[in-house]
């Protein structure tokens, strides 16, 4: 051992070691002072690791990034885009959003937005074509697919969920262009380039600005749900609760 003090007089003196130890409390009593008053002043703040698939990232989280920044001016966010968040076996995350239909093991979650699936496609595919006013009519347009639409979904997954909900027949999905991403496959519509499946949370921007159409309607209730997955007991923790309901504000909005 060492020791702490000598004595001096009738006083006593840190040591050369003592004096070591004494810098270190110092700076760990600040850190723990300053947590406290971020606390107890209603401020929340520190780094914030959001997960989330990239769709839903790039079409309905990053337009709203800024008022959560604006919320929270003391979060220093840390995105990361992830294709399935099925993969959250580790703990280096806060939060996670997903489109998903069961429950994760050892996570807890909570429902964001319910999803509804309809077709869209560009205003110009129409021009000089026959019209597409029915589902049966969809012969006639190269079909846009979305080969990630869920976990374990394969190319003209959602094509077949779609048509077979709304009881069109005589539709050959197998055909067409793939695309490994939700919001390209969105892009590729926007662009003329056929008919694709489209989320109702990602495509609000493209119906009011005119750029894409639903040309029959039929719109159907996904057969998963964007959620927010978490740790269990996590939201004990003042930003990730504050986070957390901010987004669920954000989703009723």
């Amino acid at each position: 051992g060492f020791a702490l003090f000598h004595r001096v007089g009738r006083g006593l003196e840190l040591t050369a070691e003592g004096q070591r130890l004494a810098v270190v409390a110092n700076e760990v009593q600040s850190r723990i002072s300053e947590e406290l008053r971020l606390l107890y002043s209603g401020r929340i703040g520190g780094v914030f690791k959001l997960r989330c698939i990239p769709s839903f990232l790039s079409k309905w989280l990053m337009p709203r990034l800024p008022r959560l920044q604006e919320a929270f001016p003391d979060i220093q966010l840390r995105i990361i885009a992830e294709d399935s968040s099925g993969s959250l076996r580790d703990d280096d995350f806060d939060l996670a959003i997903d489109l998903n239909d069961g429950s994760y093991p050892g996570l807890s979650t909570t429902p964001l937005l319910e999803e509804e699936l309809f077709a869209v496609c560009s205003p110009s595919l129409l021009v000089g074509k026959p019209p597409l006013d029915t589902p049966s009519q969809l012969v006639h347009f190269p079909l846009l697919h979305d080969i990630t639409a869920w976990r374990g979904s394969y190319e003209y997954a959602e094509w077949e969920f779609y048509l077979t909900a709304i009881g069109a027949d005589g539709i050959d999905v197998r055909r067409g262009h793939t695309f490994n991403r939700n919001h390209l496959t969105i892009d590729a519509a926007r662009m003329g380039m056929g008919v694709a499946i489209a989320r109702k949370a990602l495509i609000t921007d493209e119906l009011e600005q005119g750029l894409l159409i639903v040309p029959f309607g039929h719109p159907i209730k996904a057969r998963k749900k964007y959620v927010l997955a978490y740790r269990e007991g996590a939201l004990s923790t003042p930003a990730r609760r504050a986070v957390h309901d901010w987004l669920v504000n954000e989703a009723v909005i």
